[in-house]
């Protein structure tokens, strides 16, 4: 029997790093940066991530599919703070199942890790079925990069 933990790997070639200026209108009352806000962070990295390896929203659809995020979690480490300058990691998690899994980390400009988390997407196809097998497009990409043998 496989334990869960041992089906999926954290594919570390694939981690593309993305820096960000934290904005003003990111940030609370007190100059802290908003905890909803890092979730939009994390989505700045998936979209930084999928310019660099081919695999954009706009690339998705155009297949014929959507990838709606099912699951987030995001664990807070540090503040960060208005004009901060950090560095979003966003590392693509390989797994048999049908899904994109994304591992996030923001450094700030220490090197300290403010925030973690991680990212589920689902592929739905055209009609708005849930797909139960990883669609074509994405096993041609996970071969493309080195995923699939």
């Amino acid at each position: 029997m496989t334990k869960r933990k041992e089906q999926y790997n954290e594919a570390t070639a694939l981690t593309v790093s993305h820096e960000i200026r934290i904005r003003f209108n990111e940030t609370d009352p007190l100059g802290i940066v908003w905890h909803g806000n890092y979730i939009t962070y994390f989505e700045d990295g998936r979209e930084a991530f999928g310019r660099q390896h081919g695999l954009t929203y706009l690339d998705i659809a155009e297949t014929g599919y959507t990838t709606p995020i099912v699951k987030s979690t995001c664990e807070h480490k540090l503040s960060l703070r208005y004009g901060d300058v950090v560095t979003i990691e966003t590392t693509v998690i390989d797994t048999p199942a049908a899904k994109m899994i994304y591992r996030f980390k923001i450094i700030d400009a220490k090197g300290d890790v403010a925030c973690t988390g991680e990212t589920v997407q689902v592929f739905l196809d055209g009609d708005g079925n849930l797909m139960l097998t990883n669609p074509p497009f994405y096993e041609t990409w996970k071969r493309k990069v080195g995923l699939i043998k």
